[in-house]
């Protein structure tokens, strides 16, 4: 049976780094506090309790899916910020960007008496990509124990670079049991999937995942989290959520209201009113 490494959650990056690019996935032990997972479940329960299950087998037809979590919970935000996570998405992304952008949040609930999820790959959102370009660095933090029975995630270690047409066995497959805190970091090239739910409780869990900065994302954030939440926040989580310009133009906008810029093309720091920041020296070309 395939099995997972399990690393402290202030583990050397280099050797969580160097896993996750050989096995595809791994779990950070104990990486939320008991005050964290407190706030975060506090805020976002409401939201899961009025979410409907899914319409499918691959969504889930015994599983809720919540997002908008940045707009909806302030907790959720730091997990989206967490330092150990966001610096380790930005190393093991950065052979092909420079900057890393939310891709998407996501409670996924699996209820009692759901099925197991067909495996598959998260980078299938990107049918055209290059196998060679990784686009996407995932998490789930466990906001319940993760346990064989009720459902853990399932991996399959070292599946990275399998041809597409191969097909994981069970015995090449492994769950990701972790205690509620823990975190599961996985690829988008790495085979998974949702567990089986044999147990009576729910399996709750946070899927927070990051993405090349230069890719459409699966959740579309300037809709979850429009400009009038947005500005709230913090300016290095506007930028994850893509409220900046990627290189010299990608992410421009015009004010449909009318003309009132000397230069129409306005990066979109300018939804939030307020400016590039200096080091972004593209978005300030676009304003000269």
């Amino acid at each position: 049976m395939a099995e997972l490494v399990y690393f402290d959650a202030d583990a050397d990056s280099e050797d969580v780094l160097k896993v996750l690019r050989s096995d595809g996935a791994c779990v950070l032990v104990d990486a939320m506090g008991e005050d964290l997972k407190s706030r975060v479940c506090d805020e976002l329960q409401p939201f899961i309790d009025a979410t409907p299950s899914g319409r499918d087998d691959f969504t889930g037809k015994l599983t809720a899916r919540t997002g908008a979590l940045v707009a909806r919970s302030k907790a959720s935000r730091e997990l989206v910020m967490h330092p150990k996570v966001t610096e380790l998405a930005q190393k093991f992304l950065e052979p092909h960007t420079d900057k890393i952008q939310l891709h998407l949040t996501q409670i996924i609930n699996i209820q009692p008496g759901q099925g197991a999820q067909p495996r598959h790959r998260d980078r299938l959102a990107w049918p055209q990509l290059p196998s060679e370009i990784e686009p996407q660095f995932n998490t789930m933090w466990a906001l319940t124990d993760f346990t064989e029975e009720n459902g853990a995630t399932r991996v399959v270690p070292g599946s990275v670079n399998w041809p597409s047409d191969r097909r994981a066995t069970d015995e090449e497959t492994t769950q990701a049991v972790m205690k509620a805190g823990s975190v599961l970091l996985y690829s988008g090239s790495v085979i998974h999937g949702g567990g089986q739910n044999l147990s009576n409780l729910d399996r709750t869990g946070v899927n927070i995942t990051y993405c090349l900065a230069w890719l459409r994302t699966e959740e579309n954030q300037y809709l979850s989290c429009p400009p009038r939440v947005a500005k709230e926040l913090d300016v290095e989580l506007q930028e994850m959520l893509g409220y900046t310009l990627y290189g010299y133009a990608l992410g421009y906008y015009s004010d449909p209201d009318g003309v009132t810029e000397v230069n129409d093309l306005r990066p979109p720091e300018f939804a939030l009113d307020r400016s590039p920041r200096k080091k972004a020296s593209s978005a300030a070309l676009i304003t000269d």
